[in-house]
């Protein structure tokens, strides 16, 4: 009778189970209506292909270029700034009509090429499962795209092969699988088929293969139970697409603020063309005076001033490796007040690096980390060392090496291993005591292996014998678990290579408290035969190997902290960034880790500030905040509670940069107010969701791009001191002169000379200013502390009224002595522009005077001042200019009280700062 399976016959219902790892795998068979031998036939694989669909991710429709370039006019200032394009167009003023609107234009382009650098999250987690797979269809082993796998498809799982889906393990020979980009574990995982019960977390389904995932090791088959978006993959992919960008603290700000000022500044004109109707005016000439008013108060350089202040924030940063992809995230970064840091290849190289041998005679500490072969071997008194042939030192060195089935290679100066991460970390320590490993196959040729079983959990092989004199005799060598080797140990090597009876109990102490450090321990053993114990290699299995093997020692390794990784921890402490360490690996290493970074104090006693996914699960959503804001490790969390603590954060007004590069850190990365991923290390699918990319995967970069961010944001705010008087003056002096029923000091086309020109050649400038010294000793910003302090306030009403008065005073007095009305308004513009121009020295510092700051320390502002200043000469004196802009030049007697107001003035304001200057230990 056919096989149902097998047969071209209608689709036949296949239910995949909700919790494949909590069933028998001939259960999961049974319910996918598969064949556990031939697979699926065709016409039921293409039925089930058009019931469930392609395994890919679903797509996403992103933003198209119109909805883009509307976004960048969605702004309450520039609504204003539109209205007076078509008012002053309106009443013939086009050069006024143009000029705003050109603001208008270059505001809306910088955005929009901003914007237009796609969003690409979603579409490097779809490039994932873009693989192929083989797959065993109608009794037969084919290659096929993993788009065309199904439900019940049987997958067949060899070393370098990417999971195309989620599988049920049904044979695992050998089969370790690397889980790292999805559960942050750093070593491979060894599967098995064994039935689990249905809590157990992902991590921790030995018996699950998952979409997206690597095998290192061995060989295996699985049955397809999930595919496309109900993978777990699936699931951190409608996450990504859940979390949506948060606004920053910048945007927010900015936002409020200007709402606020456009209701201020329409409420003025209106108000302004009110009075002037009262007083009995023109309509046509009030309604001009008070779109002059609305356009003066408008600081149309301020989105320009944004963008290019954080763009030189990026470059900054770019420099110093670490490249911004969305602008906003260069002040987000001044403003984290929580760094949530993965663990695995952002605080650690992701390299196993054996730290420690020991062996009964005692302990030897090994230095250099990562894969490179570069280190020494040294004892407790820090002597280097070498290890004497047949020591034990030497043994379990040579050990480590022989029984291995790992590889190291360089490229491009970096070393890297092909093979298991743990077998790699052996291979290096035994390198760095010149047992690499040409030349252990050199001293003791391989002649068969038994390999790593899960259910044994150990390996072995059988080589030629290098300390025998008989060129026949063999050794066995055994790595693996510390107790499943030693308890077949009966003998141990002494320090001086002769035998003694074992100690397990001196052993498994040692164990013990190298584990205890966050260590992954293994031992190794050998056993040499001669006569007739010797081994055929074609009959050397694992009931060959004997049970009375002589204990050499144990390595000890762990996944390496990064070198400044430590210094960057404690330089955000000191700058009251808090740090979590937010990983997928189990409690007890990422403690360790954490002790050995500064996280955690290294001496103390009690129990450490630890949460793991467990006690996450138990806690309330009224809990969880407080727990997450006073815990600083946080231990095999899954995607879902990562992003879980990272809304508990912000819920407690944290601003949280979260780190990371796997692609379990893609939702968090998203949710944050700044996602950081890393460059090398990282998958595309975390460089993708994240707003900036460290080129060097260095946890001190961080610190780096905390302290740009921080200049960015101060230099931002520099910005805002310098530019708001102006607007808020050239404004007053309209309403003034509304009230007093007197001719206006400046025109429309004058004030925006002002404002373009001086927003551009003096206020931009100060986006070059350098950082100020101490700039990471002061604590965070205040997320809620407006954009305009109460200190800012009263120095932009202090300069604003400087401005008016100034001006006015000149205005008048040039009328009063003769002048016609185009000198007097000329003499007018020309006050507000010097003493911008002697302000915005003041503006360098908020607390220090101009001159402690140096004048060539900023050259960019010299090169301002000096262009304005050629601008100014231009538009006073050039026929041309008179006639648009009805300027009139001016005699030397003007410019002399033009300077005079402007020295006065910048007298009162270095009196101002002086006096509210914060003494010292304020």
């Amino acid at each position: 009778m056919a096989d149902p399976t097998t047969s071209e016959s209608a689709p036949r219902p296949a239910q995949p189970p909700d919790a494949a790892h909590g069933l028998p795998a001939h259960e999961v068979v049974l319910l996918l209506a598969t064949d556990p031998e031939r697979g699926l036939g065709e016409a039921e694989a293409a039925g089930r292909l058009l019931r469930f669909g392609p395994n890919a991710l679903p797509a996403t429709r992103s933003a198209g270029p119109l909805r883009r370039l509307a976004r960048q006019l969605h702004n309450p200032l520039i609504y204003v700034l539109l209205a007076s394009v078509l008012v002053t167009a309106a009443l013939g003023e086009l050069v006024d009509s143009t000029v705003i609107l050109g603001v208008v234009v270059v505001n809306a382009a910088v955005g929009f090429v901003q914007e237009s650098r796609a969003e690409a999250a979603l579409e490097g987690l779809r490039s994932m499962v873009r693989t192929t797979a083989s797959v065993v269809r109608e009794g037969q082993v084919r290659s096929l795209a993993s788009a065309e796998l199904v439900p019940g498809d049987l997958v067949v799982l060899e070393e370098g092969a990417k999971v195309p889906a989620d599988l049920r393990v049904t044979r695992a020979d050998e089969l370790r699988v690397d889980e790292s980009a999805l559960t942050g574990e750093s070593a491979p995982v060894a599967k098995d088929e064994v039935v689990l019960p249905d809590h157990v977390a992902v991590a921790d389904r030995r018996n699950m293969a998952y979409s997206g995932t690597l095998v290192t090791t061995g060989s295996g088959t699985g049955v397809v139970v999930a595919t496309g978006a109900e993978t777990e993959l699936g699931d951190i992919h409608r996450l990504v697409g859940a979390a949506e960008g948060l606004s920053t603290p910048l945007t927010r700000k900015l936002a409020w603020f200007s709402k606020l000022l456009t209701v201020a500044i329409v409420a003025l004109a209106a108000a302004t063309f009110g009075v002037g109707l009262l007083r009995g005016q023109e309509m046509a000439e009030t309604f001009t005076a008070a779109v002059a008013l609305a356009v003066g108060a408008i600081p149309e350089g301020l989105p320009a001033a944004v963008t290019i202040t954080l763009a030189i924030g990026v470059a900054r940063m770019a420099r110093r490796r670490a490249v911004v992809r969305r602008l906003p995230a260069v002040e987000t970064l001044g403003s984290t007040t929580v760094v949530c840091s993965d663990k695995t290849g952002t605080l650690t190289q992701n390299q196993m690096t054996v730290r420690a041998v020991w062996t009964p005679a005692g302990e030897v500490r090994l230095t250099g980390s990562g894969y490179a072969p570069d280190g020494e071997l040294r004892d407790g008194a820090g002597a280097t060392l070498t290890p004497a042939p047949r020591s034990a030192l030497w043994w379990t060195l040579l050990v480590g090496v022989a029984c291995n089935d790992a590889a190291l290679a360089e490229h491009d100066g970096r070393w890297r291993v092909v093979g298991d991460p743990t077998e790699g970390a052996m291979l290096v320590a035994g390198a760095k005591a010149g047992l690499g490993r040409d030349r252990v196959e050199a001293l003791a040729p391989r002649e068969a292996t038994v390999p790593f079983s899960s259910e044994r959990r150990w390996m072995a092989t059988l080589h030629r014998d290098p300390t025998a004199v008989d060129p026949t005799d063999q050794v066995v060598a055994v790595k693996g678990a510390v107790e499943q080797v030693v308890e077949r140990c009966t003998r141990q090597l002494r320090a001086d290579g002769s035998l003694g009876p074992v100690d397990r109990t001196l052993a498994l102490e040692a164990a013990h408290a190298l584990a205890q450090q966050g260590l992954r321990v293994l031992a190794t053993a050998v056993r040499p035969l001669s006569g007739h114990e010797r081994q055929a290699p074609a009959t050397f299995d694992a009931g060959a190997v004997p049970d009375d093997l002589v204990l050499t020692g144990l390595q000890a390794m762990l996944d390496p902290p990064r070198p400044a990784a430590a210094r960057a921890v404690a330089a955000c402490l000191a700058a009251g960034v808090s740090v979590k360490m937010v990983t997928g690996d189990h409690a007890a290493t990422a403690t360790a880790v954490a002790r050995q970074v500064g996280l955690l104090d290294q001496s103390a006693t009690g129990p450490a500030p630890v949460l793991t996914g467990t006690d996450l699960a138990a806690l309330d959503a009224e809990e969880l905040p407080a727990a997450v804001d006073s815990a600083v490790v946080l231990a095999r969390v899954s995607p879902e509670q990562k992003l879980r603590l990272v809304e508990a954060l912000q819920g407690r007004g944290h601003v949280v940069a979260m780190t990371g590069d796997g692609v379990n850190d893609a939702p968090a990365l998203r949710q944050a107010d700044i996602g950081v991923a890393m460059g090398t290390g990282g998958t595309e699918v975390a460089k993708d969701a994240a707003d900036m990319v460290l080129l060097d995967d260095d946890f001190a970069t961080i610190e780096a791009a905390v302290e740009e961010g921080r200049g960015a944001f101060d230099n931002l705010t520099k910005f805002i001191a310098w530019t708001l008087p102006t607007n808020i003056g050239e404004g007053l002096v309209i309403l003034v002169a509304i009230l007093l029923g007197a001719a206006l000091p400046i025109l429309p086309t004058q004030i925006l000379w002002i404002n373009m020109t001086t927003a551009v050649l003096l206020g931009l400038m100060l986006a070059f200013e350098p950082r100020e010294d101490g700039i990471m000793s002061r604590p965070p910003r205040d997320p809620e502390q407006p954009l305009l302090t109460g200190a800012l306030m009263a120095r932009i009403l202090l300069v604003s009224a400087l401005l008016v008065a100034g001006s006015w005073w000149l205005f008048q007095w040039e009328q009063s002595r003769g002048a016609g009305l185009a000198e007097a308004r000329t003499a007018a513009l020309n006050v507000f522009v010097v003493v911008e121009a002697v302000y915005l020295f003041s503006c360098r510092s908020p607390t220090l005077p101009a001159w402690r700051l140096g004048l060539f320390t900023n050259r960019w502002l010299l090169v301002g001042v000096g262009a304005q200043a050629a601008g100014q000469v231009a538009i006073t004196y050039l026929p041309a200019m008179n006639a648009v802009f009805g300027t009139a030049p001016l005699p030397a007697g003007t410019w002399l009280r033009i300077a005079a107001v402007a020295a006065l003035a910048g007298l009162v304001i270095a009196t101002d700062k002086r006096l509210r200057r914060p003494t010292r230990g304020s």
